[in-house]
């Protein structure tokens, strides 16, 4: 949803000026601007069957205001609560327009691009060190290996299975296979993608550790297919195992071959146990998602067909295709796209553009005198301590410069959590990384609010989100909640209103007390009858007493409403026990021809409590507060 509208609200380029948002109302003094207005009233439209008619909605929107300033006045909108959950909504809203959206269509496009096309690869992956200094180390000693193998002074396969961490190089010495995109970190997957076929990548690093890329070859993308298969396992299995399994997977090809079901077979014979269960079902998969030897014979099969029996490293399989298919369209595969790249570095790539931008726009800057005298005073005290940090949060030169503001060191401190000393070398790298963090912090915020003035689209639905979150909590206090609280205001209004709560047949009012056997039941009827028992009380005291094989329910229900009511209080036939609870009997119930009290009616009557409660709340809101609307300014939307 948030996407669709961050749209729309780019198309806005400008807000509009004062003289051509003019006022449409003013409620408890506080101006509604006709574009806000008019956006509301147009949303409500497209949400109703029939357009509701201007007058109608201006009496509903005043309300609406009032109801808001009510909230105002009541200090909701100053909960720490409130502020909370507001700012979370907003910083969420304005996601959109703090991310470059040119970089982000472009990154999808380029997966997309890469989805039409799989790659052979091999690769030698080190450890990475325990910080920058140490992966700086271990880049120059895999980019060392790679220089001497790009000279021909060593073979790729040998240094993979003499360096390579990787903990397939023991079987593949390197060697991947083929693999597709999405299925791999995406700068490992950028640099495969983007190697000529023969060469091999620069040392990249990973989350994993550091790579270089050997590109065998290059394909048109296969798709995926949709398989079963049935395994009969041979690792880790003596030699004369592996040949009793290959007998057991002949003999099964056998029987297959003349009209065996497939899936049957698979749930019976078949060793992969999570598969097995499924007839030997598989999920859609596509290159270098299986190991090579299966997946050349899957795609190598038609569509429908069988394979005979094959080896890999697990075992002896045969595989039946079931179905395949090509690369999906982009329409198919946007939607996958983006979660892959909202879980990788791609998710913060199109909001470092935008930042950068920002950057260049708002001239943001730290000022280096500023930042010197502070590592003159790290110097001088040998290093950062908390009695150091605590100064600079007092401190008020100028340290941040955003625009047109200018933020003090002490306001970019009281921003930084500092739980550790440092160094004086440790401080300065530390304060470089928090000082570089303040200014994009910092320029963030500047831009989220000057949002609501750039877009109006983006300030409309921040205000709407706002009074809403208001609406509902000052609406929960003096109706909702209120109503079903108020047991004396309900009570009174029910008698009040006696005659309009009527049923057409009596009903049985009282308690059901469950036992799970005979002789407990007997226990618990005489309990019940030498002992006096308020019933707000009841399901407290039977549980202390009996523990949890005795149950209390209150019941209102007619004849035929309820099966056990039926059984207990109108003679009708005892229904079958249903679970532990084997015996019931009536508890203090008796037959009423119509309602007594508002707890016999209660969702009836609280729905037409909270009726009143919002009739009266709102005449006494049209009575406290003043409001006007200008006629004139309505007319230009009639």
């Amino acid at each position: 949803m948030l996407a669709a509208l961050a749209v729309a609200a780019f198309a806005t380029v400008a807000a509009k000026k004062s003289g051509d948002d003019p006022v449409v109302m003013t409620v408890n003094g506080h101006d509604v601007p006709l574009s806000e207005f008019q956006y509301l009233y147009q949303k409500n439209n497209t949400q109703q069957a029939e357009q509701q008619p201007l007058e109608q909605y201006v009496d509903m929107f005043v309300t609406y205001k009032l109801k808001v300033a009510d909230a105002e006045a009541a200090g909701i909108d100053t909960t720490a609560s409130f502020q909370k959950e507001f700012a979370g909504y907003r910083n969420e809203l304005a996601r959109p327009y703090l991310r470059d959206t040119t970089v982000y269509n472009r990154l999808v496009a380029e997966h997309y691009a890469r989805m039409q096309e799989d790659v052979d690869v091999s690769h030698i992956m080190i450890p990475r060190g325990q910080d920058p200094a140490g992966d700086k180390k271990q880049a120059e000693v895999l980019d060392s290996i790679r220089s001497l193998i790009v000279s021909g002074k060593a073979n790729f396969t040998d240094e993979a299975l003499k360096n390579s961490i990787d903990p397939g190089v023991r079987r593949n010495s390197g060697h991947m296979g083929w693999m597709s995109a999405g299925q791999y970190p995406y700068s490992f997957e950028v640099t495969a993608y983007n190697t000529p076929v023969g060469e091999i990548s620069p040392v990249i690093q990973t989350d994993y550790g550091h790579h270089i890329i050997l590109v065998h070859q290059k394909r048109p993308a296969k798709g995926e297919v949709h398989c079963a298969h049935i395994l009969k396992l041979t690792a880790k299995k003596s030699e004369a195992d592996a040949a009793k399994a290959k007998e057991q997977i002949d003999s099964i090809y056998n029987v297959l071959v003349n009209g065996a079901n497939f899936a049957a077979v698979a749930k019976a014979e078949s060793e992969d146990p999570g598969s097995a269960r499924q007839g030997g079902e598989l999920p859609w998969f596509g290159a270098g998602r299986m190991v090579p030897e299966f997946e050349e014979i899957a795609f190598s099969l038609s569509d429908g067909e069988t394979s005979k029996p094959f080896a890999t490293s697990y075992g002896y399989h045969i595989i039946k295709k079931m179905e395949s298919k090509g690369v999906p369209s982009f329409e198919e595969a946007k939607g996958n796209i983006e979660m892959l790249m909202a879980r990788d570095e791609r998710s913060r790539m199109p909001e470092q553009s935008r930042l950068q931008e920002l950057k260049s726009a708002y001239n943001s800057k730290l000022n280096q005198a500023t930042v010197n005298d502070i590592y003159a005073q790290v110097q001088a005290n040998n290093g950062l301590d908390s009695v150091l940090y605590q100064k600079l949060c007092n401190a008020t030169a100028p340290l941040v410069v955003v625009g047109k503001t200018t933020h003090s060191t002490g306001e970019v401190f009281k921003g930084i959590q500092f739980n550790t000393k440092y160094t004086v070398d440790g401080a300065k790298v530390w304060l470089d990384g928090q000082f570089a963090q303040a200014v994009d912090r910092i320029t963030l915020d500047t831009e989220r609010e000057a949002l609501s003035e750039k877009y109006p689209e983006y300030r409309n639905l921040v205000n709407e989100y706002r009074d809403g979150m208001l609406l509902f909590e000052v609406s929960n206090q003096n109706v909702w909640e209120k109503a079903s609280k108020d047991k004396e205001g309900l009570e009174k209004f029910f008698n009040a209103n006696r005659g309009k709560y009527t049923w057409e047949n009596p009903k049985y009012k009282g308690y059901v007390v469950f036992t799970t056997n005979d002789s407990l039941e007997a226990v618990v009827k005489d309990y019940l009858q030498t002992h006096v028992i308020p019933a707000d009380s009841l399901g407290a005291v039977t549980k202390r007493e009996f523990g949890r094989d005795v149950k209390i329910e209150r019941v209102i229900a007619a004849q035929g409403e309820n099966a056990i009511v039926d059984a207990v209080a109108f003679g009708g036939e005892k229904p079958a026990p249903s679970g532990r609870w084997t015996n019931y009997f009536a508890y203090q119930g008796r037959i009423i021809p119509s309602p007594e009290e508002a707890a016999d009616v209660r969702g009836a009557v609280t729905t037409d409590y909270q009726a009143e409660l919002e009739k009266q709340w709102v005449a006494s809101l049209r009575e406290k507060y003043p409001y006007k609307v200008n006629q004139k300014v309505l007319k230009k939307i009639q």
